[in-house]
């Protein structure tokens, strides 16, 4: 089953198109990226499959229902605009939420001391928002989005306002939450965590979804048949019919790197044995290019050719 499923969902404002026939399938339990540059439209959507504003035009299912007022429950929500009480204290702040959510007293106690323990900051009990610093406040917050555990976990920028060492941990939460069963849907400027983190990507641009698929598929339609060896000897002489010399560069002992291109058709078991034969080789490996990579040539309309074999394949 899938998670969500928008189709040509469509959000107009007087004097601009928030959202343009976008339509994303998530599937159950992944973790999805949701990426793209700011005013693209990713937060748009995420306020609209939050029922904080309405769609104008398309349809959206949620695990194989329609979507309705009674889902918000199944949910969680970390908006990029963090939004606690700075007056109330941090224990009766997750107790309210917790409620609101739908879970008893017992229960929300219950679960807070668990996330609490899990964080090591039980002790934050009784103090206030206000008193904490940003780092502090969002872990706070990033408890309230997943105690009542929701089947569905939106994070909005979640890494935001923490230090490595707490970017690891809340990293591991999540991937914890993955495990026990909920679906993950991550928007992010981080091109790092994409690539750790998710299995799924998608992106808009431009209010329009632009790709979208598993994140193994999108990165190898858009390698660009080039490769790296490592190899002894300057005198690599490729067939110029066959291959397009990029750059050589020397390294220790004797040993040189040299990075060329393939024209269509070559693919890596080729060029191994044809390097075999060659030269002494002692490493080779070909580009993968990152997500960053894949990002910016897109959004910058360099990367269209592979957007059109992307779109012709999907």
């Amino acid at each position: 089953m899938n998670a969500l499923i928008t189709r040509g969902v469509t959000k107009r404002y007087a004097n601009h198109t928030a959202l343009d026939q976008v339509s994303v399938t998530i599937p159950e339990r992944s973790i999805y990226g949701l990426l793209g540059p700011n005013g693209a439209g990713k937060t748009t959507l995420i306020r609209i499959i939050n029922q904080i504003i309405n769609r104008d035009e398309g349809d959206i299912e949620i695990f194989g229902e329609p979507l309705r007022e009674k889902h918000i429950e199944i949910i969680g929500y970390l908006p990029e605009e963090r939004g606690l009480y700075k007056k109330m204290k941090v224990g009766e702040q997750l107790l309210y939420l917790a409620q609101l959510k739908g879970l008893s007293r017992k229960q929300a106690l219950d679960r807070i001391k668990i996330w609490l323990d899990k964080f090591e900051i039980r002790d934050w009990w009784n103090k206030k928002v206000e008193d904490l610093s940003k780092g502090m406040a969002q872990k706070v917050q990033f408890i309230s989005t997943v105690m009542h555990e929701p089947r569905l976990i939106i994070l909005d920028e979640p890494f935001s306002g923490f230090d490595p060492v707490n970017a690891q941990l809340i990293t591991e939460k999540i991937l914890e939450l993955k495990e026990n069963g909920s679906t993950i849907i991550f928007s992010t400027h981080r091109m790092e965590t994409v690539e750790s983190l998710c299995d799924h990507i998608a992106l808009i641009n431009k209010s329009k979804k632009i790709l979208e698929g598993p994140k193994k598929q999108v990165k190898a339609q858009f390698k660009s048949n080039t490769f790296v060896v490592e190899h002894r000897g300057n005198q690599l002489i490729l067939p110029v019919e066959r291959y397009e010399l990029i750059k050589q560069v020397p390294l220790e002992d004797g040993l040189y790197s040299t990075t060329f291109k393939g024209k269509e058709g070559i693919n890596g078991n080729t060029v191994i044995r044809e390097l075999i034969d060659l030269t002494e080789v002692h490493s080779f490996q070909e580009v993968v290019p990152g997500m960053a990579d894949i990002f910016i040539s897109l959004v910058k309309g360099e990367g269209d050719e592979a957007l059109k074999k992307h779109l012709q394949e999907a």
